[in-house]
């Protein structure tokens, strides 16, 4: 019985490194969608959203299992938990790679540069989900912790972007509608990047959570 539920487990794993994999192909096909402007790139973004809601839901599906056909031990436990708790942080980052493809999609663009640091905080982000992900693959509570401490990273350049917003605007870069609606614009993918890096932080405060039995935010 036991040699079947660490199968299972094992299983869960799989299918919860997948969905990570998935979150990180969508935000890099948002993000290449948005600064080389790849319009195949939406289509990619949108695609991989449907197969992470689908995995969202194979993965309850093993988690429900798990818990009402065996009989796990407080560890197991404490993975299962944390398992459904990062499947719901994973599903909203494909819900916001999508949003920002969205977005990407009807905005117009003609010879508007991003803000400089935009950039930066996508690319920070997007490894901030690889590294949340790597963290729970490997079991690797320091990682996990770095994760957590990063989410300052991308709150700081979320900062740094509406400044760059600003000061484009005081020098008259943008102006008339377009000029205010590409600002709207930009702010907005900035503002569900920064909401990226939360989730990527709640998904390793949960695998910390699932090693140590403590959750970072009790200590708070």
């Amino acid at each position: 019985m036991r040699n079947r539920f660490d199968q299972q487990l094992m299983q869960l794993n799989v299918e919860l490194v997948t969905m990570g994999a998935l979150c990180e192909e969508a935000l890099t096909y948002a993000i290449r969608a948005l600064f080389q402007k790849e319009e195949g790139m939406i289509t990619r973004t949108l695609e991989a959203e449907d197969q992470i809601n689908q995995k969202e839901k194979e993965i309850e599906g093993i988690c429900m299992k798990l818990l009402l056909q065996q009989q796990p031990v407080a560890r197991d436990l404490r993975i299962i938990s944390s398992a459904l708790k990062m499947i719901s942080d994973m599903e909203r980052i494909g819900d916001q790679a999508a949003d920002i493809a969205e977005i990407v999609k009807y905005m117009d663009r003609r010879d508007m540069p991003a803000p400089e640091h935009l950039r930066n905080m996508s690319d920070f982000a997007s490894k901030m989900v690889t590294d949340a992900i790597n963290s729970f693959v490997n079991k690797d509570l320091d990682l996990a912790r770095k994760v957590i401490l990063d989410d300052d990273v991308v709150d700081d350049y979320f900062e740094k972007v509406k400044k760059d917003l600003i000061e484009a605007i005081s020098r008259g870069d943008w102006t008339g509608e377009m000029g205010g609606q590409f600002y709207l614009d930009t702010l907005m993918i900035a503002k569900y990047i920064e909401r990226i890096g939360d989730h990527a932080t709640n998904i390793a405060e949960w695998v910390v959570f699932s090693i140590t039995g403590s959750h970072p935010e009790e200590k708070n």
